[in-house]
C-alpha cells in the first residue's frame, strides 16, 4: 500500500489561515435589517452546500463563488487566478430573467424556505459554456454522467462577489458531528499525533473499509479522520441518515477511540473522478489531514453510454500523487483485498484468486444481495450492526418505490398503456400514482406552453414529484412526451437509477399524427401551436431505455404485461407464487 513513511510531519493546512466569511455579532442585526429590502436569490441544494463550505473555510483559499478569471484558469489549469491549486469550479449559476440581479448591487441569498443566509455584492456577471465545463472538468459530455445532465438545468450566467454570511444552513441531524474545519483541526490536534489519514466515503462502511482504514492510520502512526460526505452524493446512494448511523456504530464498537475522529462533510459531490479526488485532498488538508485514502475509480459515476467507466481505475490516485508535495497531502491508494476464511483475516492482493471472497461489493451489489433478495450479508463482508441498520432502513424490494417513465411522441400510446399497467399493478398489491399529461397540465404545469424552457420546467416538476413518491415507497407512472435526453437523464438521477424504469413508446410519427386524439398535430401544422414536438421541434429517442414498446403491432395489455414481467424480475412486483408469502 506504499504507506511506509511514518516520518512525514503534519504540514500546516493548505494555505495556512482558514477563510471565515461569517459576520460578527455586532454587524449581524444591522445586516439582517438591510437584507430585508434586497432582491432575493434562493439557492439550490448544491449551492447551499458550496456556500457552507466557502463560509467555514472548507474551500480555502477560495472565499467566494468563482469569478471569470478564477473560473477560466480552473478549467484550463486546475488553479485559481492567483496560482493556488484548485481543480473544481465552484460557481453560482443564475437565470437573470428571474430576479433583480444587477452589477454592483447587493442581493440576499436565501434557502428555498426563505431563510436568510448571506448578502452578496454582485461584482461579476458572466456567461459560461455548459459543454466546455463538462468536457474540461468531467472529461465527458455524456448525459449519463449525473452532473452533465444536471447542468442542463442551470442558469446560463454565473455571478460572483463578496460574501457576508449571517447564518449557515441549519442542520438538525447529527449536530455533534457537524464540525467546521477549525473544530476538526482542534480535535485532531488533541490526539497528539503528527499524521492524520482522511477517508472519503459516500457509502456504508464494510469490513474491507474497516480493515483498510485501520491499516492506513497504523502505517503512519496517525489518527484516522473518518469524513463521510453528507451533502449531495451519487443519485441512488444510501441516504446519509442511514449511513451515519452505521459509521457511529462502527466507531463506537470496532475502532480504537484514541485513533479515530468522526466528522461529517456537507459537500456537494461532482462525481468528477481524478479532479474530484484532488479536490477531496485539498478539502481534507483544510480539515487538518495530511494523508488521504484514494479509492479505485475514486468519485467515479459508473459507466457511460457505451457501457465503459468514465474514468480509469487508477487515474485519480495518479493525479493526487503528482500534486501531493505541493498540496501537502500524501495519497494512500486503496488496494484490492480478499478475505481468507480459514485464517479469518484479510490479505492485500494484486489479483483475486478464483473462488475467493473479494471483501468488496458495490452499493448496487449490496442492495441486490441483501435489500432486494432478503439474504443476510456474510459476516466477512459487514458487521452485524451495519447489517441491522441497513435492514431497518430499507424494506424488501416489493415494498420499495419505483418510477415507470413513459416517453414518446404525442399520440404514441403512452397513456393508454399506462392505464392498463396501473390496473395490473394494483392487482399485484402495489398502490400507484399516475402523472399523465392531463393531470400534469391541471395541477403542476398550468400556464406553461410548448417552448423548450417550459417543457424542461414541466418535466423537472414531474420528476421532483415522482422522486418524492418513490422515496416514500410508492409506485408512480409518468406518461409525458419528455423529448430531451438530458432532462430525462436528470429526472432519472432525481429518482435514483435503481428505481427508475424508462419505457420508450416507439410509435412512428405518421402513426401518431394519424391518431391525433387531441388535435394537437393539426393545430401545430396550422401554426396555432409553436415548437410542438414532432412538427417543428425534434424528439430525442432514448439511447438505452429499459423497455421499448411497439403500439402498432402489440396491444396495450400485452405491452403492460411486458412491463409487469420486467418489474417482477427486478423484485418490485412479487411473482404469483410468492404473493401468499406474508414475509
Amino acid at each position: 500500500m506504499n504507506m511506509n513513511d511514518n516520518k512525514t510531519a503534519l504540514i500546516p493546512p493548505y494555505g495556512g489561515k482558514l477563510v471565515n466569511l461569517t459576520v460578527s455579532s455586532e454587524e449581524m442585526e444591522e445586516l439582517k435589517a438591510y437584507a430585508a429590502n434586497l432582491p432575493t436569490l434562493r439557492l439550490s441544494e448544491r449551492a447551499l452546500c458550496d456556500l457552507e463550505l466557502l463560509a467555514v473555510g472548507g474551500f480555502s483559499p477560495l472565499d467566494r463563488f468563482m469569478g471569470r478569471e478564477d473560473h477560466r484558469r480552473v478549467l484550463d489549469e486546475m488553479r485559481l487566478a492567483g496560482g493556488h491549486l484548485f481543480p473544481i469550479p465552484i460557481t453560482l449559476p443564475v437565470d437573470l430573467a428571474d430576479n433583480g440581479i444587477r452589477l454592483d448591487r447587493d442581493i440576499a441569498l436565501r434557502t428555498r424556505k426563505n431563510e436568510l443566509l448571506a448578502v452578496m455584492t454582485v461584482e461579476e456577471i458572466y456567461e459560461w459554456d455548459h459543454d466546455e465545463v463538462a468536457r474540461q472538468v468531467l472529461g465527458t459530455q455524456d448525459v449519463r454522467h449525473p452532473l452533465v445532465a444536471e447542468m442542463h438545468g442551470w442558469g446560463k450566467h454565473n455571478i460572483s462577489g463578496r460574501l457576508r454570511v449571517l447564518n449557515l444552513p441549519v442542520h438538525y441531524d447529527f449536530q455533534a458531528l457537524r464540525l467546521t474545519p477549525a473544530q476538526v483541526r482542534a480535535r485532531l490536534e488533541a490526539f497528539g499525533r503528527r499524521n492524520v489519514v482522511a477517508f472519503q466515503t459516500r457509502n456504508p462502511l464494510h469490513r474491507v473499509h474497516e480493515e483498510l482504514t485501520k491499516r492506513a492510520a497504523a502505517s503512519v502512526d496517525g489518527v484516522l479522520l473518518l469524513h463521510p460526505v453528507v451533502g449531495m452524493t451519487k443519485p441512488g446512494d444510501v441516504d446519509h441518515y442511514t449511513r451515519v448511523r452505521t459509521y457511529k456504530a462502527l466507531v463506537e464498537n470496532y475502532y480504537e477511540h484514541d485513533r479515530v475522529a468522526l466528522a461529517l462533510l456537507p459537500l456537494a459531490m461532482r462525481m468528477g473522478g481524478p479532479r474530484e479526488a484532488l479536490w477531496h485532498a485539498l478539502i481534507r488538508r483544510n480539515y487538518g489531514a495530511n494523508h488521504l485514502v484514494v479509492g479505485r475509480d475514486h468519485a467515479g459515476p459508473g459507466e457511460d453510454s457505451r457501457g465503459k467507466p468514465f474514468y480509469g481505475p487508477y487515474d485519480a490516485q495518479e493525479l493526487v500523487a503528482r500534486h501531493e508535495d505541493e498540496l501537502g497531502v500524501k495519497a494512500l491508494p486503496f488496494r484490492m483485498m480478499v478475505y481468507l476464511p480459514e485464517e479469518d483475516r484479510y490479505e492485500e492482493v494484486s489479483k483475486v484468486p478464483p473462488e475467493t471472497p473479494t471483501a468488496s461489493l458495490s452499493g448496487t451489489q449490496v442492495r441486490d444481495h441483501y435489500l432486494n433478495k432478503g439474504k443476510a450479508l456474510p459476516a466477512w463482508f459487514t458487521r452485524p450492526e451495519v447489517a441491522r441498520i441497513l435492514g431497518e432502513s430499507y424494506p424488501p424490494r416489493h415494498k420499495q418505490g419505483a418510477c415507470i417513465w413513459f416517453t414518446g411522441l404525442s399520440g404514441a400510446g403512452k397513456s393508454t398503456t399506462a392505464d392498463v399497467l396501473t390496473v395490473m399493478l394494483m392487482e399485484h398489491g402495489r398502490q400507484v400514482t399516475v402523472l399523465d399529461g392531463d393531470v400534469v397540465r391541471t395541477h403542476l404545469s398550468k400556464g406553461l406552453g410548448f417552448s423548450k424552457e417550459d417543457r424542461d420546467t414541466n418535466i423537472r416538476r414531474i420528476g421532483f414529484v415522482a422522486a418524492e413518491l418513490v422515496r416514500h415507497g410508492g409506485v408512480v407512472i409518468c406518461a409525458a412526451i419528455s423529448p430531451y435526453r438530458a432532462t430525462r437523464r436528470d429526472v432519472r438521477n432525481m429518482v435514483g437509477s435503481d428505481s427508475f424504469v424508462e419505457v420508450y413508446v416507439d410509435t412512428p410519427l405518421e402513426v401518431c399524427e394519424a391518431r391525433d386524439p387531441k388535435g394537437l398535430y393539426a393545430k401545430a401544422r396550422a401554426g396555432a401551436i409553436k415548437d410542438f414536438t414532432g412538427v417543428d421541434d425534434p424528439y430525442e429517442p432514448p439511447h438505452d431505455p429499459e423497455i421499448t414498446l411497439d403500439t402498432v403491432h402489440a396491444t396495450p395489455q400485452g405491452n403492460a404485461q411486458r412491463i409487469i414481467d420486467y418489474l417482477t424480475d427486478l423484485g418490485f412486483v412479487r411473482a404469483p407464487e410468492l404473493v401468499s408469502d406474508s414475509h
